[in-house]
């Protein structure tokens, strides 16, 4: 296949490695034409171009077999979210539709369209509960998605939303643990879901395979963590006592939510390399 992935950074750089080592032909987009060079490897074509500029699709290949859309916003902000996420997957669309082919696309959307507070469980069929603009946003965004294909003959598009991703270059949880963000105290109990970096791209390259046009998947491992019980595991192997809130502090007040991906993993075939924050974590603390 050729493959186009709209926004290389830290999980497209890794996708495009992950696609080319497949036999596959890989462009990257980057908006910045010095890291858009930087990704240039055996299999991986490097593509500087701003998806928001006038005539950006006119200036995507036309033989595209697939396209991921894994762009980020530039700063925070409705603004910036809706060029990222709507306007750049506009471009995207464009382009396919102008090249007239089938192909897929797969758009990297956030379990951040979910602002449930209350610890609920929320899965792939659980209606978005967007908390603030930019995750209204978000919403708009995976709705242009999943209707984008009604509009594009042979267009198979699909949302692919992400829990927190971590993993070679970003383990934040232990990040934060060691510095005491994640710590134990009032609030504690709220659920973190991660997903390690290994997994999102075999969810990636499973979705382009294998998924369904108009259909939302989770990449999510299959354990959602206290924030209370990951300060204690990742102290423990850190060998460190346990990080605490200072006397009268109380842990932020962030969306509480157990994420599931059951459905999407049986649909997909897919079989996580870290099916829990342990797996993925144990290879990069001491003494393990």
């Amino acid at each position: 296949m050729h493959v186009l992935v709209a926004g290389a950074g830290w999980l497209g750089s890794a996708l495009s490695r992950a696609l080319a080592a497949g036999g596959h032909r890989v462009t990257a987009l980057r908006r910045d034409p010095a890291r858009a060079a930087a990704l240039a490897s055996p299999g991986v074509t490097p593509l500087a171009l701003d998806l928001c500029t006038t005539g950006a699709a006119e200036r995507l290949p036309r033989d595209l077999d697939a396209v991921v859309a894994c762009q980020s916003a530039g700063a925070d902000g409705p603004e910036a979210y809706r060029r990222a996420y709507l306007d750049a997957t506009a471009a995207l669309v464009e382009g396919l539709r102008s090249a007239g082919r089938p192909a897929a696309l797969v758009y990297t959307g956030s379990t951040g369209v979910f602002g449930q507070r209350d610890g609920s469980d929320v899965d792939e069929e659980t209606p978005p509960a967007p908390v603030g603009p930019t995750a209204e946003v978000l919403v708009e965004a995976e709705r242009f998605v999943t209707g984008a294909g009604a509009g594009v003959p042979g267009l198979r598009a699909m949302v692919l939303r992400l829990s927190g991703l971590y993993g070679p270059g970003r383990n934040w949880p232990v990040d934060r643990v060691r510095s005491g963000h994640i710590a134990i105290g009032p609030g504690d109990g709220a659920w973190l879901n991660l997903c390690h970096l290994d997994d999102a791209v075999a969810a990636v390259v499973a979705a382009i395979d294998r998924g369904a046009g108009g259909r939302v998947y989770h990449a999510t491992d299959a354990e959602p963590v206290r924030r209370r019980d990951l300060a204690a595991w990742v102290a423990g192997r850190l060998r460190i006592p346990p990080p605490r809130l200072p006397d009268g502090a109380r842990a932020p007040a962030l969306p509480d939510r157990r994420i599931h991906g059951e459905r999407t993993r049986a649909e997909l075939g897919l079989e996580l390399a870290h099916p829990s924050f342990r797996e993925g974590l144990t290879i990069v603390l001491p003494g393990t």
